[in-house]
């Protein structure tokens, strides 16, 4: 049987953008992916606006910690996904690494966040669930 592979979503706080991803893969595709996500200065807690739109899905992802993304899990997982291009990772990734990039909301609300959730939710529909 084949493993199930791990989408390790990274930004800078991990906060908004990966959590985001994460979610979504995990929304999107089931059991098809385990959704890791990551950042590189982690904030205190998930951005409630994007806590938010991914409550209108049906998914609470209110208790989910920022956290650091760190040597290990790149090692572990098979695609590395960089929500902004260009970030500066501890270590080399072993698997894929695909740098994403869109556009900053106008402000970070529910209103202005769900054109980003929605974008998020296309790319990972065209690159993931296309396979």
């Amino acid at each position: 049987m084949p493993s199930i592979p791990t989408v390790l979503f990274i930004c800078q706080h991990n906060a908004g953008r990966s959590q985001l991803a994460a979610a979504l893969l995990e929304h999107l595709a089931g059991d098809r992916f385990t959704a890791k996500s990551a950042g590189l200065s982690p904030a205190e807690e998930v951005n409630p606006a994007v806590a938010a739109t991914v409550a209108e899905l049906g998914m609470d992802i209110t208790d989910r910690l920022p956290r650091a993304v760190t040597p290990g899990d790149l090692e572990a997982a098979d695609v590395v996904v960089l929500m902004k291009p260009g970030l500066a990772l501890p270590s080399a990734p072993r698997g894929e690494v695909l740098e994403w990039s869109f556009p900053n909301p106008e402000a970070w609300d529910a209103d202005a966040v769900r054109p980003l959730r929605d974008a998020v939710s296309h790319k990972i529909k065209t690159t993931f669930l296309a396979r």
